[in-house]
């Protein structure tokens, strides 16, 4: 069986976790909890209920708890909405019309970004879209994107009619970085490879920060300095990255990404996106953009005029004004989020993960269930993939019979996502306690 490892915390708001000793016992899980700086948050948090009972949920890779917090802020703005109408554009509480500079400061320490260099707006795959049309400016010679193998389906379906649109076609221009055979991950020397090797033909390259599927999380500044080795302009889609783990976008100098908010920020079903595009490309007046009013110099905004004159930083790639509920939702869930701070976050993510992988090591080998997320804590964040040898969909289900909400993906892989706002220790104990009677029936 797997033997207690040590884990070190690199960051000093859990010192007394450090170089801590790892056990599978109820007694250490309370320990944990009661020591857990962050266990307060939990109850900030709506949590689903299985049968009557409350759910064990690990999901927020897919889709964020509800904070508590949410039904007031969406309540001020329809009550703004009910007593000023039309003039609460700038007599609501929070008005309406720069509510999206409220974010540029928040958002801006998720992502290691200056104010300026992001904004909220739109959702994820319409932002990958816009930030296409500025950034993949193919030409005959340079042409091709360089991207991961098994990218979300959305990104692929981006990537493939950004190809066609500028008619080239997909099998010439996109270039997979793949596996290894036998592999599940993505080694980062192939894909620093593949870009040096198509050098002068790469005009983009495009990486999810964390893959959705395995969990592996890229070096994102080897990868930006690999592609503006050869010219290129380098991008990411954060979705899965995005609160979970730390990011310096505006210093690994990489030119664009776009995120969700629903998952690690929980900020409501299908919520706001955001965008962060470096200050160099800001106001450069060579970048091409799709234009709309809301994008427009806020102090020039209402003269109606023609001529489009783009708002100073990301802003300048806004098109239309901001759903306020769906702007409101976010913003309660961002609070939360600054207020425990990425720093703090990240601590309790190493150390709930790793014992999390301590748990499922303990209670299965390999030949029965094989975790595909890098081993190394600083290639993932708080997600496992396991690779579910026999009988992944009854195991999911087993689960769920017993209250705890997983996400199962085709073939035979089991997600999980323990997620340091509102995860506990017990949550992750539990998991291995319920696998652990499963693979026992199984082999009985």
């Amino acid at each position: 069986m797997y033997q207690p490892v040590y884990v070190s915390i690199p960051y000093t708001v859990l010192t007394n976790f450090a170089a801590m000793k790892l056990y599978n016992s109820f007694n250490f899980v309370q320990q944990l909890d009661t020591n857990d700086p962050l266990r307060s948050y939990r109850d900030r948090f709506h949590h689903p209920k299985l049968n009557g009972q409350t759910a064990r949920y690990f999901c927020g890779n897919s889709l964020g708890l509800q904070p508590k917090s949410v039904k007031d802020a969406i309540a001020q703005e329809l009550d703004d909405w009910a007593e000023h109408a039309v003039e609460g554009h700038f007599k609501a509480k929070n008005p309406w019309f720069n509510y999206q500079d409220a974010f540029a400061e928040p958002i801006g320490r998720i992502v290691g970004a200056l104010p300026k260099e992001v904004t909220v707006m739109n959702a994820l795959t319409v932002n990958l879209h816009l930030l296409m049309v500025s950034f993949y400016r193919p030409q005959s010679k340079r042409f091709k994107i360089v991207c991961e193998a098994k990218a979300f389906p959305s990104d692929q379906y981006a990537i493939e009619s950004q190809v066609c649109h500028h008619g080239f076609y997909p099998k010439d221009a996109i270039i997979e970085v793949t596996p290894r055979p036998g592999e599940h991950l993505i080694r980062e020397e192939d894909i620093l490879r593949a870009i040096a090797e198509h050098g002068e033909s790469v005009a983009l390259v495009l990486f999810g920060g964390v893959n959705y599927y395995t969990g592996q999380a890229f070096d994102m500044r080897a990868i930006t300095e690999a592609g503006h080795a050869v010219g290129a302009k380098v991008g990411f889609d954060l979705a899965h990255a995005f609160g979970n783990i730390p990011l310096e976008l505006h210093e690994w100098d990489v030119d664009f990404a776009t995120w969700c908010t629903y998952k690690y920020l929980n900020s409501s079903p299908g919520g706001m996106s955001g965008i962060f595009v470096h200050e160099r490309h800001c106001n450069s007046p060579e970048i091409v953009r799709f234009a709309g009013w809301w994008g427009n110099d806020p102090q020039t905004r209402f003269l109606m005029e023609p001529g489009f004159v783009p708002a100073e930083g990301a802003r300048g790639w806004q098109l239309s004004n901001v759903p306020v509920l769906t702007m409101a939702a976010h913003m309660a869930a961002v609070r939360i989020h600054d207020e425990v701070g990425m720093e703090r976050l990240r601590a309790k993510s190493l150390l709930l993960t790793g014992y999390l992988e301590f748990l499922i090591n303990d209670v299965a080998d390999r030949s029965q269930v094989e975790i595909i997320t890098p081993v190394d804590p600083e290639k993932r964040g708080c997600q496992l993939s396991l690779f579910v040898k026999r009988n992944a969909k009854e195991l999911h289900s087993a689960l769920l019979d017993a209250g705890v909400i997983t996400d199962y993906r085709e073939p035979n892989v089991i997600r999980l996502a323990p997620v340091p706002l509102y995860n506990s220790f017990e949550d992750v104990w539990i998991f291995s306690e319920i696998l652990r009677h499963h693979l026992l029936g199984k082999n009985a």
